[in-house]
């Protein structure tokens, strides 16, 4: 029961950093909550594995969330890159199959979780791909196949870049769940301060964004954190389902703060999901 916490509190705890992440962008340049963030999600790792008295756990431990955390940098960019000349309705739900590579990993090493759980794997990601896909609409891009082609091509690398993401976090938990977590944000936080210093973008940011940027940096750092120690106290086949929830969290956070409507399938996929977590967390 204690891995199901942890694992649907890093769902959490992820899904609310993206609505803050998508709120804030409103107000400050992508960029300016990316790096702000990732400053502020990096300190905050080192300040927990320092505090913690934490031993060194060596390169032959760390090198899987180093990995990971560049696979993840990769998928964020992709991700978003597939969403901008994409239909978002179709993007979306492919990035999130990322839950099957953590999944298929577990099975493969030799985990057997219940029947019953391994029926609320197949709701949990159900509901996941319903609650991504968007209420439909007319998109210019979906007219264009070969910018769809591409988009799709993205959204897949997206998503294995997120799966490869939690096997990094798995392996480095195994040696550590804390170092497990500062990895992956050292990782991150490097990549992306490459990214910006060869892009060199506009930084735009008010005073208003700072308390977001930060609450943003917290959460996704402390997710990792969570998500890690998840792996280290049940199966990664299941928790790694449950911790790819997060999609769920952002579309109901939007709803219930900003009365976005559920189209009727988006609630289907909630409820699909929920049960899903309860057939898992039962056994």
């Amino acid at each position: 029961m204690l891995a199901v916490a942890f694992a649907l509190a890093a769902s959490v705890s992820w899904g609310s950093a993206d609505f803050l992440g998508g709120l804030t962008t409103r107000r400050a340049t992508l960029w300016a909550v990316v790096v702000g963030s990732q400053a502020v999600g990096l300190a905050g790792a080192v300040l927990v594995v320092v505090l913690a008295g934490r031993p060194w756990i060596g390169l032959a431990g760390l090198w899987p969330v180093l990995l990971g955390g560049l696979a993840g940098s990769v998928a964020i960019v992709t991700f978003y890159r597939a969403l901008a000349i994409g239909t978002m309705s179709l993007v979306a739900p492919i990035s999130a199959t990322s839950a099957l590579i953590p999944f298929v990993w577990g099975i493969a090493g030799g985990e057997r979780p219940a029947g019953v759980q391994l029926a609320g794997v197949a709701l949990a990601v159900a509901g996941v791909l319903l609650a991504s896909v968007g209420s439909g609409g007319h998109d210019p891009a979906a007219t264009d196949r070969s910018r769809q082609r591409r988009a799709v091509a993205l959204a897949l690398v997206a998503a294995v870049g997120i799966g490869i993401m939690l096997l990094g976090f798995d392996a480095t938990a195994k040696h550590d769940a804390l170092w497990a977590m500062l990895g992956g944000r050292l990782s991150s936080a490097c990549c992306f301060a490459a990214f910006f210093a060869i892009l060199r973008p506009r930084v735009r940011i008010s005073r208003s964004t700072v308390a977001p940027i930060i609450a943003i940096g917290l959460l996704d750092t402390g997710a990792n954190g969570l998500f890690a120690a998840a792996t280290t106290r049940g199966y990664l086949s299941l928790v790694g389902v449950l911790g790819s929830l997060y999609p769920v969290v952002t579309v109901v956070l939007a709803y219930l703060v900003l009365r976005e409507r559920l189209a009727a399938h988006q609630l289907a996929g909630v409820l699909a999901a929920l049960a899903g977590v309860a057939l898992i967390a039962v056994h």
